[in-house]
């Protein structure tokens, strides 16, 4: 081998070694950042009247499209049991991105399937300590195991949320059979108050929704809105966009 080769490979080696030191000294930090989830301002609810069965939706393209969006943190994705509805429960950085996501990208989904659809915003922030005292995946607490259902409810009452006696509500929610987690929703604009829970079997999310919520919403004389999903079926697409209920 001539000088100018050994030289050559020398320079050669020394760059490669400084790049896997530099790499080595960054490489906590950039972990660090991953596992630390940014608190979200805004969740958003979303429902399309549209039966299919999940493997049919074309959720690959929507979700490269949905991770364009500004704002966006996190979606898991929403299959209606019983009605194979499909729809979905995200987190934004704002409740502007948010409102802007609800009436500039989002109509343009069930537009191309010519059906009509549902959507809600809610402020994250005025729920944060009553969310993460049901251990909410959304502001960093773990998941114990993947979730076997969710159930999305609504009551149609107007209540500022710092005037919720939401602690009282708490100690009976733990109580609930198969309940792992809870975002409790306060709407914008309307005060509406509603909570996106993950349950350990559709089983358990059925009962919770059919028998146990009425009951809430009879003793408050209002109307209500529940919703149960599978969430074995959408597990996959879920993890494509960072949902906290499989990290």
């Amino acid at each position: 081998m001539n000088t100018s080769n050994l030289t050559q490979s020398a320079m050669l080696n020394r760059r490669e070694m400084l790049i896997a030191t530099a790499s080595a000294a960054l490489a906590p930090s950039i972990i660090h950042a991953k596992e630390t989830p940014m608190s979200p301002k805004a969740f958003v609810y979303t429902e399309v009247a549209i039966s299919v069965l999940f493997d049919q939706a074309p959720w690959a393209t929507i979700n490269d499209q949905i991770k364009k969006q500004p704002g966006f943190l996190n979606k898991t994705w929403l299959h209606g049991h019983g009605t194979g509805s499909i729809g979905g429960f995200y987190a934004f950085d704002s409740l502007e991105n948010a409102k802007h996501f609800v009436t500039g990208y989002f109509p343009t989904e069930p537009r191309s399937f010519g059906v009509a659809h549902n959507t809600r915003v809610f402020d994250a922030q005025i729920v944060k300590a009553a969310s993460e005292d049901l251990g909410s995946v959304h502001y960093g607490a773990s998941p114990r195991q993947a979730p076997g259902a969710f159930v999305y409810t609504e009551l149609q009452f107007s209540q500022p949320f710092d005037a919720f006696d939401w602690q009282t509500r708490n100690m009976t929610l733990k109580q609930v059979p198969g309940i792992q987690s809870k975002v409790w929703l306060s709407g914008v604009s309307t005060n509406t108050l509603g909570g996106f829970d993950a349950f350990d079997t559709v089983e358990q999310a059925l009962d919770y929704a059919i028998n146990q919520f009425p009951e809430v919403a009879e003793k408050l004389g209002v109307a209500f809105y529940t919703r149960v999903f599978d969430a074995t079926t959408t597990e996959d697409a879920s993890r494509q966009m960072q949902s906290p209920f499989y990290s």
